[in-house]
C-alpha cells in the first residue's frame, strides 16, 4: 500500500473537511446551548468540561485519520516507532505536574505570576506535540490542521463572548484572573491557549488514540500483507 498512486491518496484538506464541519457544528450547538440556558448537564458555562464538547472529538478523528491514513498507504514507517515518540509526548504532559513539584519543593517561596503559569502550560502542550511528530509525519500534519480547523473559529467566538460578556464557557475566566484589556483578555485566555494549548492536546490525544488504532491494524493484518502501518 505505500506504493499506492499519489491521486488514490486523499489530501489533507479533503481528510479533515467533513470532521470539521462536524466539530463547527458541535461548536455552534454548544454556543446556543449556553447562551439560551438549555440543561446544564449538556451545557456548562464555567471553564469545567462539559458533556457537548469538541474536545471529546480529537481522539475519535484521530482514530478516523490513523485508518484513512493507514489505508490510503501513509501509515508510520514503524508502529513501535510512532507509539514510543506518542508515549513520549503523552510523558511530558504527565511531567507537567511533577517538574511544577520540584520547582515548589526547591523553591518553595518561588510564586510564578499568572503570565508565567500560563506561558508554561502552554509550552509543555507544543513540546509534547512536536515530541509525537517524528513517530507519524502524516497523521501529526493532518492532526495540526484539524485542530487548527477545529480552534480558530472558538477564538473568534471567544473574542465576541468577551466583547459582550455573554455569560458562557467561552467569556469565562480563571478565579485568579488578574483582570487585563479586551484584547490582553481575549490574547491570554482565547487566542493563545486555543491555537497552541488546545491544538497541542488534539495532536497529542489524536496522536495517542490514532496510533492505537494503526498499530492493532498492523497487528490484526494477515501475514504476508504488503505494508506496515
Amino acid at each position: 500500500m505505500q506504493g499506492m498512486n499519489a491521486e488514490s491518496q486523499p489530501s489533507i484538506s479533503r481528510l479533515i473537511l467533513v470532521p470539521a464541519v462536524i466539530t463547527m457544528a458541535v461548536t455552534i450547538v454548544r454556543l446556543a446551548g449556553e447562551l439560551n440556558h438549555w440543561s446544564s448537564a449538556w451545557f456548562t458555562t464555567d471553564m469545567g468540561a462539559s458533556i457537548l464538547g469538541i474536545v471529546w472529538l480529537a481522539p475519535v478523528f484521530g482514530i478516523y485519520f490513523a485508518l484513512r491514513l493507514s489505508a490510503s498507504g501513509r501509515g508510520p514507517a514503524s508502529v513501535w516507532r510512532a507509539a514510543a515518540f506518542t508515549v513520549l509526548g503523552v510523558a511530558i504532559i504527565l511531567a507537567r505536574a511533577g517538574i511544577a513539584s520540584v520547582v515548589h519543593f526547591f523553591f518553595s517561596q518561588f510564586n510564578p505570576t499568572f503570565h508565567a503559569r500560563l506561558v508554561f502550560i502552554w509550552s509543555v502542550l507544543a513540546a509534547a506535540a512536536l515530541a509525537t511528530l517524528p513517530g507519524w509525519p502524516a497523521l501529526f500534519k493532518t492532526l495540526l490542521a484539524y485542530g487548527y480547523a477545529a480552534r480558530i473559529p472558538v477564538a473568534i467566538i471567544m473574542f465576541f463572548a468577551y466583547r459582550g460578556h455573554w455569560g458562557t464557557h467561552y467569556d469565562a475566566v480563571p478565579s485568579d484572573y488578574p483582570g487585563m484589556s479586551l484584547a490582553l483578555t481575549w490574547l491570554w485566555l482565547g487566542f493563545f491557549p486555543q491555537l497552541v494549548f488546545w491544538v497541542g492536546f488534539t495532536v497529542v490525544s489524536g496522536m495517542l488514540f490514532g496510533t492505537v488504532a494503526g498499530t492493532l491494524t498492523c497487528l490484526l493484518r494477515r501475514p504476508g500483507s504488503a505494508a506496515v502501518p
